[in-house]
């Protein structure tokens, strides 16, 4: 069963519909975000609600879906679907949380005006915020139930063909395009991994299809640069021109380095490449479904001990209590 929130009203799932006109129908216009609910003695906690939806504000903004995002309004109404969604599902203690936002209908823009109408709207457009109004879907079904082998085993990771281009301004942001990575994880499943790491076009990694990507060595981390660190991340932080990274910002992704940071480990940003990766001790993925997964191989080759290594135990064990 899932619960559905669309643009302001709860609805049956076969009732929620968009238009066909919609721009995510027609042009795959839109931004998405996936939340993990858990149940609580005082009631159902979001994690990490705000940094999500801070995210969601700052693409929207930055891709020009909308600048008129109310992130305490978005706040209520993801709130409102989990404690309906806990009522419905009796027996969860984990829900999945998914809130998309599209470009909206696009029949609203359209219009019987003369040319010159059009084009004056066109100029009151460009010098004060659109009309258009962005399409609000939030869903929570029962959180997908992970195989306790998964992380305590590990997993295997191929290597995508797909490569991320830095020069694309979509890249590094959570769009609902998500075609590409759908089909290499299709490509890897059917090598029994459980993702694939993908790597931009320059041979750098990005990270998962649809996860972060840690890299443990000697007890040090080394992650790939996300969107918003490039200057941070760039030699002796000078502040100099440096080019925009296709790495998403993950949440759960700073949830883990914030941890590190706690366990006093050592954690360097930068570009990491495929020697980084086929060399490393551990290899950890995060994302806000199964938290942290730990890859102790990539295609043929076996990572360190060919185990979930000490680092990345730990990483698991923290999540999971603070999953409670």
């Amino acid at each position: 069963m899932a619960t559905v929130f669309l643009n302001g009203a709860f609805l049956d799932r076969d009732a929620a519909r968009v238009s066909a006109f919609d721009a995510s129908v027609q042009h795959g216009v839109g931004l998405f975000e996936t939340m993990q609910a858990v149940e609580r003695a005082d009631g159902w906690e979001v994690l990490d609600v705000d940094a999500h939806l801070d995210r969601l504000a700052v693409s929207a903004r930055e891709l020009r879906l909308t600048e008129r995002l109310r992130v305490d309004a978005l706040r209520e109404a993801v709130q409102r679907t989990v404690a309906k969604a806990g009522e419905e599902e009796e027996d969860a203690t984990r829900l999945r949380v998914r809130l998309t936002m599209t470009g909206g209908d696009l029949n609203l823009l359209q219009s019987s005006r003369s040319a010159d109408q059009q084009s004056e709207d066109s100029a009151r457009r460009s010098s004060k915020e659109d009309d258009q109004q962005p399409t609000l879907l939030i869903s929570a079904t029962k959180a997908t139930e992970y195989p306790r082998e998964m992380f305590e085993r590990g997993v295997l990771a191929t290597i995508a063909d797909w490569k991320a281009n830095p020069l694309d301004g979509m890249q590094g942001h959570k769009t609902i395009n998500y075609w590409a990575r759908l089909r290499e994880l299709q490509a890897a499943a059917a090598k029994n991994g459980a993702e694939a790491l993908v790597f931009q076009v320059s041979n750098y990694l990005c990270g998962g299809c649809v996860s972060n990507a840690l890299i443990v060595k000697e007890g040090r981390i080394v992650t790939p640069i996300a969107r918003g660190e490039e200057v941070e991340g760039a030699e002796g932080g000078s502040g100099r021109a440096v080019m925009p990274s296709p790495v998403l910002p993950g949440v759960t992704r700073r949830w883990a380095l914030e941890w590190a940071e706690d366990q006093d480990i050592e954690i360097e940003k930068r570009m990491a490449s495929i020697d980084d990766v086929l060399n490393a001790d551990e290899v950890l993925l995060t994302n806000s479904s199964w938290g942290v997964l730990p890859v102790v191989a990539v295609e043929s080759r076996v990572l360190g001990a060919g185990k979930p290594g000490e680092v990345g135990a730990a990483m698991v064990g923290a999540w999971r209590a603070r999953l409670g």
